[in-house]
């Protein structure tokens, strides 16, 4: 039985999520474009190539596409969930790229 009380694993994991008409899957090739007033680590990664690689909802029914860097070294861990790698954005904040790029 799972502990209520363990927020890291209370999270709904998605097949897809919808922006702009656009249906969001994981491995979807996207650009990174953080809405304005992100933090500084979004900023910073404005503009970025990135892969998606889950689809979460949080507690209030937020969606949330956790990505990452396409010309990132260590995107492997980021594919395992280990934190450094990955980095999570709203389906508002990302176009899509070609589907059939690499």
């Amino acid at each position: 039985m799972a502990d209520p009380f363990d927020i890291l694993h209370q999270r709904t994991e998605l097949e897809q999520a919808v922006s702009a008409d656009i249906e969001l899957r994981r491995g979807d090739h996207v650009r990174l474009h953080p809405r304005p007033g992100a933090d500084i680590l979004d900023t910073a990664l404005a503009g970025q190539a990135a892969t998606i690689v889950a689809i979460e909802k949080d507690l209030e029914g937020r969606v949330h596409l956790a990505v990452t860097l396409d010309d990132d070294p260590g995107r492997d861990l980021g594919a395992l969930g280990k934190p450094g790698h990955r980095f999570f954005f709203g389906p508002d904040e990302v176009e899509i790229l070609d589907r059939s790029a690499p």
